[in-house]
């Protein structure tokens, strides 16, 4: 493979706890993704940064890691040239809409009681998804959503996040974008590389969450930092797809780990789990 595009997740997977990029999952300090990055940026590869923050989050991140654009609000903008172009994409939602409409969300919260709230305070300045955490199943919702009228949204798991955020729900909670049909990473990755005139066998993506690998679809080879097999579905998720490895190291030192193979331009098939 001869990449010239990597596609990454940011939380959990380009940035170990606590949003670092320098501290690996077990606390210590490291340098890896630091060098890897360097490395990245002198070999001449094109960096995009794809995550469920806003836009005005990852135009500063974007300047940080020196990406050239980047997937915002778990597909629904992307933006290139460093943030000075970009494009919301809205899928299947009804030209009669902006946004989700709040009455949906207050009804959609009481119908998972304990189960789902709203991600505060990061579900702020958003300008088409809506973040929400908790433990839901996924297709239960979005049958829920489909009886009620809105079968044009759509729940995402976009990964597992810390317990104290819900500490009476028993478990680590999940972050959830609901999105309109047709919105999400790999669709906004498929969208930005055909704007680009890139081959997607020529570009990889890197992530930890149910919502990252869709993104496998539409590059040459996906990888996972060995983190993303602690959320329970992805197992079963893997099957469906020949081109995914899954990094030995969680977090920043995997993420380190696939960027180093593709400044290789090679398949790093001792890396595979």
């Amino acid at each position: 493979m001869s990449i010239r595009v990597v596609y990454t997740d940011l939380d959990g997977t380009m940035v170990g706890p606590k949003g670092s990029f320098f501290v690996a999952e077990d606390g210590s300090h490291t340098l890896e993704a630091a060098q890897a990055l360097v490395g990245l940026h002198a070999a001449g590869l094109t960096l995009v940064l794809v995550s469920g923050r806003t836009r005005p989050q990852l135009v500063e991140a974007a300047a940080i890691f020196g990406a050239d654009g980047f997937i915002g609000e778990l597909g629904a903008i992307v933006g290139w040239d460093h943030g000075w172009q970009s494009e919301i994409l809205r899928g299947a939602m009804p030209a009669g809409y902006a946004q989700v409409p709040e009455e949906l969300l207050h009804k959609l919260i009481a119908a998972n009681p304990g189960r789902l709230e709203l991600h505060t305070p990061w579900h702020t300045g958003r300008e088409l998804d809506v973040m929400l955490r908790g433990k839901i199943d996924v297709p239960t919702v979005d049958a829920w959503l489909r009886d009620n009228g809105f079968d044009w949204l759509s729940m995402r798991d976009n990964g597992l996040i810390a317990p104290q955020h819900m500490p009476d729900l028993g478990v680590n909670p999940h972050v959830y974008h609901l999105v309109p049909e047709g919105v999400g990473k790999g669709e906004a990755v498929a969208w930005d590389l055909r704007r680009r005139g890139i081959d997607p066998a020529d570009a990889i993506a890197i992530g930890d969450s149910a919502s990252d690998l869709t993104m496998a679809r539409y590059v040459g080879r996906m990888h996972l930092v060995a983190n993303a097999l602690r959320h329970p579905d992805i197992p079963t998720l893997l099957t469906a797809y020949d081109n995914v490895v899954v990094e030995k190291e969680a977090v920043t030192l995997g993420w380190a780990s696939a960027v180093r193979a593709a400044v290789a331009g090679r398949a790093p098939l001792a890396a595979t789990s």
